[in-house]
């Protein structure tokens, strides 16, 4: 049946392979379970209701995503796009979070209609192959930044970023940045060693060395910020569900005017966008799924569960729900068909019932998986032709690069990335080498940044 469902054989997959490459993918992804609901909470959210509606919308996405495009990739509430709604939406412009929902619902529903009309799967397209590779390389980067803030070893300082004293603070982020720097020691032998589930081993083993590491007194949780390694055994109060479901529909325009909240909805569609469309062709490119012209084959059904997996978090109760690029850490184990994506759909479903054991799992432990699958992206930074010949392509695609970390965005990256590429190849004379499409992506690029 799993084989006639999603073809491992072709693929050059079996089902041992899926199953510990949706484990890794759920495990470098459990962290938003207590990270989306503390960022929602501060809009006047119910965290436990968030909780639930982060599992549910997770399951939905990503079970569409492995039944109707048969790919290994997951999805759950977006980082950005839940501080965005947060923080920017609620808190900066006043609207309730119950208005900032109906935006992200408004959202998901245009982006359904977009995904009929083919219009994403065009953009998909029309992106040149090099700055598709310049994505996957720029999501690497991306990814190992984010690895290196959970494990606290990157702290902000006068100079932006610097490295974590480890002497200071030494039994709570000394101790976490010291585990992550032996976890990823670890996952990188292991892998060099071609040891099956060699990440995955190395996120449990990190776990376990801190969990010890409690135990004996070198790690000591303070209950503010750095909490008890050792997962506690409650179930969830699934009645909770009930102040977020369906919200979105009760809401109140007093005070909300209607362009601004025009504004607001299209500033998701542009992130969400641009964010599934980064993710979608860096990952994919790491599974060697992308054809000659860099095209994937079944974009349209992926970006279909992309977008009803928004429409249902909104209504649920979560933020704008997005291809997870820690995808890539089950694609780096050897995912590659939707059994992979069904195996984490699972996951998030079974973690409604246990969710204080999956919270339990502490970001520095997720930290070396995400370093070394950077790593693994930006290995495709060779396939990009950088000499004389193709300085037209190539200084787009390192913009595209070095934007996504430091502007701490994919879509950032892809703007910088598109509009270069349009202004210099139609500057130096190559006007052939743009799409019409592209032409129209750098002018909205260009105006998103004028207005939203």
């Amino acid at each position: 049946m799993l084989e006639k469902l999603f073809k491992l054989k072709k693929n050059k997959t079996n089902v041992k392979t899926e199953i510990a490459a949706g484990i890794t993918t759920f495990m470098t992804m459990a962290y938003i379970l207590a990270v989306n609901p503390n960022i929602l909470s501060a809009a006047g959210m119910d965290a436990t209701a968030v909780l639930l509606a982060t599992c549910i919308a997770s399951f939905i996405g990503t079970l569409c995503m492995a039944l109707m495009a048969n790919l290994p990739f997951a999805l759950s509430a977006g980082m950005g796009l839940n501080a965005f709604l947060a923080y920017t939406v609620v808190l900066e412009l006043g609207y309730t979070w119950q208005v900032a929902l109906l935006a992200v619902f408004i959202e998901g529903v245009i982006f359904i209609i977009l995904s009929l009309t083919k219009v994403r799967e065009a953009i998909f397209n029309c992106i040149p192959l090099s700055l598709k590779k310049a994505v996957s390389v720029g999501i690497g980067l991306f990814i190992c930044f984010i690895g290196l803030q959970n494990a606290g070893l990157v702290v902000s300082s006068a100079t932006l970023v610097t490295l974590t004293d480890f002497t200071a603070n030494f039994t709570t982020a000394g101790i976490c940045a010291l585990l992550a720097i032996i976890g990823t020691l670890i996952t990188a032998i292991l892998y060099v060693r071609k040891v099956k589930g060699s990440i995955l081993i190395g996120i449990l083993a990190t776990w376990i060395l801190g969990i010890i590491c409690q135990l004996v007194g070198l790690y000591v949780p303070d209950n503010a910020a750095y909490f008890s390694l050792i997962p506690s055994f409650a179930l969830t109060d699934f009645t909770k569900l009930g102040e977020t479901f369906g919200q979105c529909f009760n809401v109140s325009f007093k005070n909300v005017g209607i362009f601004n909240f025009i504004v607001v909805v299209f500033s998701f569609l542009f992130v969400d966008l641009f964010d599934t469309l980064g993710t979608l062709i860096g990952v994919a490119n790491k599974a060697d799924m992308l054809d000659k012209d860099g095209k994937l084959e079944k974009i349209k059904p992926a970006l279909m569960a992309d977008a009803i997996a928004t429409t249902a978090g909104a209504v649920l109760g979560t933020s704008t729900t997005t291809t997870f690029v820690e995808s890539a850490a089950g694609v780096s184990a050897g995912g590659r068909t939707g059994l992979t994506a069904l195996t984490t759909a699972i996951l998030f479903l079974v973690s409604m019932l246990f969710a204080p054991i999956f919270i339990a799992i502490p970001s520095f432990a997720t930290a070396p998986a995400l370093i070394i699958v950077g790593f693994l992206m930006f290995s495709a930074v060779t396939e990009i032709k950088m000499d004389e010949k193709n300085l037209t392509t190539a200084i787009p695609a390192y913009l595209c690069i070095i934007a996504m970390p430091l502007f701490y965005s994919i879509s950032e990256g892809i703007a910088f990335g598109v509009i270069a590429y349009v202004i210099i190849n139609l500057i130096c004379g190559k006007r052939k080498d743009i799409s019409p499409l592209m032409y129209v992506l750098a002018v909205l690029f260009i105006l998103k940044y004028i207005f939203l």
